[in-house]
């Protein structure tokens, strides 16, 4: 499997790297800096230039034509504003989606935020409002596009502590966190069932394995 990650530097994408090329597969970073490019390699990935708040979706395109699946784990990240919570979290997801389409890829996977989709509550950060917004129109340019074999991930609050490999995944969950190392194998397993695709699922911890979280979302 060939499979082309954008925010190929952020934590997450590095974690999922790192399992696709351990089992043998093709991970493909985009990154915007040239520095970054040393640890993708470590990563066991291959970097590609590429700034998605700059780039056509002609451009984009070419880098995915051999692609069988696209992952977008971009994002803004702390301490950017309202700005470029537009220009990246939602700009640069759907010029991904429709390069992906330009491309013909027939997998996409989006990594978004729980409480995506709902109204911010009075007394919201003006920039995580922005956030949540920009989100949820990047998910739905993407749901919009059923021949993109789209699955939408919705993770709660990201932590670094070691994965457990065991989770809940569904339409909607409880509040919670989810380590960054669950994460990455819940959209490894996601890239394995294509089942999944036309779904929007919550992930945070809990006591389901992996697989199995999976096939009971596919399932269900």
């Amino acid at each position: 499997m060939r499979v082309v990650i954008a925010g190929g530097h952020g934590q997450v994408a590095l974690r999922l790297e790192r399992l696709l090329a351990e089992r043998g597969d093709t991970a493909v970073g985009l990154v915007r800096r040239p520095e970054q490019t040393g640890d993708l390699r470590a990563a066991g990935a291959e970097p590609v230039l590429c700034d998605l708040e700059s780039a056509s979706v002609a451009e984009v395109a070419a880098r995915l034509r051999d692609a069988d699946a696209v992952v977008f784990a971009a994002g803004a990240g702390p301490g950017s504003g309202a700005g470029r919570k537009d220009t990246v979290d939602r700009g640069a997801a759907v010029l991904l989606a429709d390069a992906a389409l330009a491309a013909g890829t027939g997998r996409f996977l989006m990594v978004s935020g729980k409480g995506v989709g709902s109204s911010p509550p009075a007394g919201t950060d003006p920039v995580f409002a922005a956030y949540l917004r920009a989100k949820a129109q990047a998910d739905d340019h993407v749901r919009a596009h059923a021949s993109l074999g789209w699955t939408i991930l919705r993770p709660g609050r990201l932590t670094d502590e070691p994965g457990t490999g065991h989770v809940t995944l569904a339409p909607s969950t409880p509040e919670g966190s989810v380590t960054r190392d669950d994460v990455a194998a819940v959209l490894l397993a996601l890239l394995d069932e294509p089942r999944t695709a036309g779904r929007t699922l919550d992930l945070v911890a809990g006591g389901t394995p992996v697989a199995a979280a999976v096939r009971a979302a596919a399932d269900g």
